[in-house]
């Protein structure tokens, strides 16, 4: 199974550290940001990397060339930071079957494993692994709504009173369908093409989407205090 990581934002907020070489590079213990991602992304039997770029592209190809710890690397350009679903487009030339999708700029530890088994065993077009969070968390961002089995019932963004406290973690799986739904997404309220929307649309469409429970650690990298959090997580 392939795996496309979006990795071509400015990292604007993680400033100063980004002063000097694009977010995916900065170092979080001993390495770059990226590279804990692609090890966890390793043990999962990965096959290939394609690593989606865009600012300061130059830097992250000349770091990983053409693969990482014996994986290959395929780069793929996006050329403005325009969301996730543009930034899944980006890598659909290179990608024939069903796929995982991890956020570049996470660390996260636990039962990302349990994402590949459900997507391989699960007859399923998509497989998201969620984490609860508290109630004014979840009315900043989209929630999901499941049934008892797991299976994705509706996506509610930014609710006033929310129907659940499940969020995204940043890990995905999907059948090549989803390309489809991102053609179809339209730009949202803040000018991007949300992932959110593509996976509304699968289940406009009736695909059968599906909820692993996040059992595990992880930090988001978006400031200076969260690549301290993330510091501490690898146990620098």
């Amino acid at each position: 199974m392939k795996a496309v990581i979006p990795a071509a934002g400015r990292g604007t907020r993680l400033r100063p550290h980004t002063a000097d070489r694009p977010k995916p590079l900065v170092a979080v213990g001993d390495r770059p940001l990226l590279s804990h991602g692609l090890d966890r992304l390793a043990d999962l039997g990965v096959t290939e990397f394609v690593i989606v770029v865009g600012y300061r592209k130059e830097a992250i190809v000349d770091h990983y060339g053409d693969e990482f710890e014996g994986i290959p690397v395929t780069y793929v350009h996006q050329r403005e930071p325009r969301g996730l679903a543009d930034a899944l487009l980006r890598a659909e030339s290179a990608v024939d079957d069903d796929f995982l999708v991890f956020n570049g700029d996470n660390v996260m530890t636990g039962n990302l494993d349990a994402v590949v088994e459900r997507q391989r065993t699960g007859d399923v077009d998509a497989t998201l692994l969620v984490d609860e969070v508290s109630r004014d968390e979840a009315a900043d961002t989209g929630v999901f709504v499941t049934d008892d089995d797991g299976r994705l019932e509706a996506v509610v963004e930014k609710p006033s009173a929310p129907p659940s406290t499940q969020v995204l973690t940043g890990l995905f799986a999907f059948s090549p369908d989803i390309f489809h739904a991102c053609h179809l997404v339209q730009p949202s309220a803040r000018g991007e093409y949300e992932l959110t929307d593509a996976v509304d649309l699968f289940l406009r469409a009736d695909r059968r989407v599906e909820t692993v429970a996040f059992d595990g650690r992880r930090v988001n990298v978006n400031t200076p205090d969260d690549r301290d959090r993330a510091e501490r997580l690898v146990g620098r």
